[in-house]
């Protein structure tokens, strides 16, 4: 599949036709603003159309902005008393049996290896409290299409993009019951979406081949793996 013009899209894995109308809670890892149009690609090609929690500043970006407005998503500012009414939408939603496609990490992680960070305990309250299933969503290579600084420096990037249209990988794990504490569930969250990711990036295990100059690196919130 493509995202034309920019990228080659490669989806793997499968949602269960009995969840794909909900309830249902995708939970993925965010290594670019980009991730919320390629994941509406990819969620598109297995029958499935979720409703999704991202950063406030993607619905500002020229070139997926429109989109995300026209569909009915969830900006959350991040910093702001709006994280906890966007999670609150998420969970009304949730609860009428919609599909919903969350960021437990709370914003696009800042780990050197591009690993998914520790989580934040949103999803995981979400799950506990209103027994959805959750499916783990790995995603590789948008980091070269839209860099972290977006929307400052997002048209260069995709103009770059054309001329070399790079794969973007998406993977749908197998579907999880979450467990005990938010804090464990959570962890149980983050495990899942990173066994997920592992064999989309087999060959660059340690770190990416493509370096964002942009992006901050911090340790602060890294997880074992």
């Amino acid at each position: 599949m493509a995202l034309v013009p920019f990228a080659r899209l490669r989806v793997s894995g499968d949602v269960p036709v009995p969840l794909r109308g909900g309830p249902l809670i995708l939970a993925a890892n965010h290594i670019s603003p980009i991730d919320p149009a390629v994941l509406m690609a990819a969620c598109r090609a297995r029958g499935v159309a979720p409703r999704f929690l991202a950063d406030a500043a993607v619905f500002r970006l020229r070139s997926v902005g429109w989109l995300v407005r026209r569909t009915g998503h969830v900006p959350v500012a991040r910093g702001t008393a709006t994280v906890t009414d966007a999670l609150g939408d998420a969970a009304a939603a949730v609860e009428a049996g919609a599909v919903v496609l969350v960021y437990p990490e709370g914003r696009i992680g800042l780990d050197p290896g591009f690993w998914p960070e520790k989580g934040k305990t949103g999803t995981a309250r979400l799950a506990l409290l209103s027994g959805a299933v959750v499916i783990p969503v790995a995603q590789w290579g948008t980091h070269e299409l839209v860099p972290y600084s977006a929307p400052k420096g997002a048209v260069r990037g995709l103009l770059r993009a054309m001329r070399h249209r790079p794969t973007v990988h998406v993977r749908f794990g197998a579907p999880l019951r979450v467990t005990g504490t938010a804090r464990e569930a959570t962890e149980q969250i983050m495990a899942a979406i990173t066994a997920t990711l592992a064999p989309l990036r087999a060959a660059e295990p340690d770190r990416p081949n493509h370096v964002d100059p942009t992006r901050p690196l911090s340790t602060s919130r890294t997880r074992p793996r």
